[in-house]
C-alpha cells in the first residue's frame, strides 16, 4: 500500500538511516503493537497536529521511543518534513484523516522493520 512511499524515503540517505535496535524491538514485544500505536496517535496529535508548533523541527528526539525513530524515517517528525515528503502544508491543522495517514505509516515502518530484524 505503502510501497511507492516507503521506495521514495529508501533513496533518502537521511531518512534510510533510522532502523529500530534491539532495545526499541523489545520494547514494542513487550508492549505490543495496540499500544506503541496509541503512542503514535498521543504524539501525532499533540506534537504535529496543531497549526502552530513553536518548536516545530525540533519537537521529535531522534531517539527515546521507537515512534520518534520512525517518525524520522518517514518524514513524519515535523511540520517542515511533512510537507515536503506528504504534502501536507504547514500552519494549518492536520485533519483526523491527516493523522491517522501519519500514524498507519508510521506503524507500517515500525512492522516492516520487525519484520527485517526477525529474519536476520
Amino acid at each position: 500500500m505503502y510501497d511507492d512511499l516507503f521506495s521514495r524515503l529508501a533513496k533518502s540517505k537521511f531518512r534510510s538511516k533510522f532502523k529500530l535496535t534491539q532495545k526499541d524491538i523489545d520494547y514494542i514485544n513487550k508492549k505490543g503493537l495496540e499500544i506503541i500505536k496509541s503512542h503514535a496517535v498521543d504524539f501525532i496529535e499533540k506534537r504535529i497536529a496543531p497549526d502552530y508548533i513553536p518548536n516545530d523541527g525540533k519537537q521529535t528526539p531522534m531517539r527515546g521511543h521507537p515512534v520518534f525513530i520512525a517518525q524520522h524515517a518517514v518524514a513524519a517528525c515535523c511540520r517542515g518534513c511533512i510537507e515536503k515528503w506528504h504534502h501536507f502544508p504547514k500552519n494549518t491543522k492536520l485533519s483526523l484523516k491527516q493523522q491517522e495517514y501519519l500514524v498507519n505509516i508510521i506503524m507500517e515502518w515500525i512492522k516492516r522493520q520487525m519484520q527485517a530484524r526477525s529474519s536476520l
